[in-house]
This record gives structure tokens, sequence and C-alpha cells, in this order.
């Protein structure tokens, strides 16, 4: 294993920081009471999914998370928000600009983006807002497909301060019942930080 290597990650997990970044994710999820539980496939691509997003202290733990456990993942934002001096910084944190324009296909670009790429996961949260959600808008299973890599979920359970690397999910090519099946899982096995909201 390598010098920073942990019970959470496998061989080809995307990995990033050092014995820093470990200290400092592993210092703030410390302060604020939460752990994580679960390791991260042995997969080279993937697409990492975030539910429930209920609060803005998701983004907080999620990112404490990612510091602790080293894991590198990517996220897209609209290419319009890349200007100087925040594109690079964007960049440097894994971000993608994305072109949201009626002409150009979001499923295709970030299909693409996975076929240039040896060695990368990308990270989204479906719900696509804090509020109470009927069903989980379903990009990231139209990515997923395209790109044929897999879908894992990361969850988030307030009652136990638990970030749960839980497990890759069983999708079979059907939108809609992928969707359902997915969201009836989450609402089964987490309970976000704010419950109203899930």
């Amino acid at each position: 294993m390598a010098k920073f290597d942990n019970e959470h990650v496998s061989e080809n997990t995307p990995r990033m920081g050092n014995a820093f970044t470990r200290w400092l994710g592993s210092a703030i999820l410390k302060m604020i009471g939460w752990k994580v539980v679960g390791q991260l496939p042995n997969e080279k691509k993937a697409i990492i999914v975030g539910m429930p997003h209920t609060s803005n202290w998701d983004l907080i733990i999620a990112m404490s998370s990612m510091l602790h456990v080293g894991l590198k993942f990517n996220w897209v934002m609209k290419k319009e928000a890349f200007f100087w001096p925040l594109g690079p910084l964007w960049k440097s944190m894994g971000g993608i600009p994305i072109n949201r324009s009626k002409k150009s296909n979001i499923t295709d670009q970030i299909a693409d983006w996975f076929n240039e790429n040896d060695n990368v996961w990308l990270g989204i949260t479906p719900e696509g807002t804090r509020s109470k959600v009927k069903s989980y808008k379903r990009g990231y299973l139209r990515m997923a497909y395209a790109a044929n890599v897999p879908i894992f979920l990361a969850g988030i359970n307030g009652p136990t301060k638990e970030v749960i690397l839980d497990k890759v999910l069983d999708v079979t090519g059907d939108l809609d019942k992928d969707n359902a099946a997915i969201k009836a899982y989450v609402d089964a096995t987490f309970v976000g930080i704010r419950p109203k909201n899930m």
C-alpha cells in the first residue's frame, strides 16, 4: 500500500492530497462529530452520487470526507463560471466546464470526458436541490449509460453522523425504473441532516 492509503480506498481509486490534507479532513470531521465508513470500489472510472442532499452542511461534510479519504473526483459547472481568476481555481479543485447551450449535449460531453481520461470519477448530487423532491433528475443515469461507467452511492446519514461509502448501484438501462429504484433505496437506507427535505 502507498504511504497515504487507508481502509476506504482501493487500488484503482483516483487519489489526491497528502498527509496534511488527510489530517485536515480528519480534523474537520472529528470537530463536527462525523466519520466515514465503508470502502470505495476498485473502479478506475465511476460516477459517485452523494445522497440525500438536504442541507448546506452536506458540502462541508462531503469535502472534508474527500480530503480525509484522499479521493479525487471531478464535478461539472457551467463554462461561464470559469472566468479569470476563478477558472484556474475551479479546475484545480476538479471542476469541469460544461457548455449548456441548446446546441450542446451535456451527456455527450461527459461521455467524451470519460473516454479521454484513464482514472477519473465524477461526483453528482442527483436531487439538484436541497429541497424535497419526488424523483431525482435523471442526468446522472444518462451520463453513466452513455459513458458505460458504474454508479457508486455515498450516503449521508444524519442520525449516526456517518458518510457511508455504500455500494455500486445495480442499473438496468431503463431510466425511469432505475431512478425510482435508487430513490426508494436511498429513502429506506439514509436519513439526511434535514429529514423534512427528503
